[in-house]
């Protein structure tokens, strides 16, 4: 990942109904994500061009709108699909998703369940 550039977009909001359990389905939940997107800003610097680098502002929309859409079991499932995303832009070389699940039906008290996957380029 030499001479890449890094974008975060960090603590990402949104509803969903994720989870195993029917309850996590009926009730849903409010999950955060993390993006860390690498990929070369130097031609976007270069022309001041928001075209040419990824519209962050978007992304978090796409994003919410995939935690706040097809529920999925697992949250390994649903960082993929997060992953995936920012990588249907072919500016980005790879990303990085953490999808912090704060209100995870377990027993004893705890901060925070978290998944983080590092998808890229093949």
């Amino acid at each position: 990942m030499t001479g890449l550039d890094r974008i975060s977009l960090l603590g990402l909001r949104a509803f969903g109904r994720h989870g195993v359990l029917p309850s996590e389905r009926a009730d849903g939940q409010e999950f955060v994500a993390d993006a860390v997107l690498w990929l070369d800003t130097r031609a976007a610097a270069a022309a001041d061009d928001l075209a040419l680098t990824v519209d962050y502002g978007e992304l978090a929309s796409r994003l919410a709108e995939i935690i706040a859409g097809q529920p999925v079991a697992l949250i390994e499932t649903l960082a993929d699909r997060l992953a995936a995303a920012c990588l249907a832009d072919e500016r980005v070389s790879q990303a990085e998703i953490t999808v912090h699940k704060p209100n995870a039906p377990i027993g004893p008290p705890f901060l925070d369940v978290t998944l983080t996957i590092r998808r890229g380029r093949t």
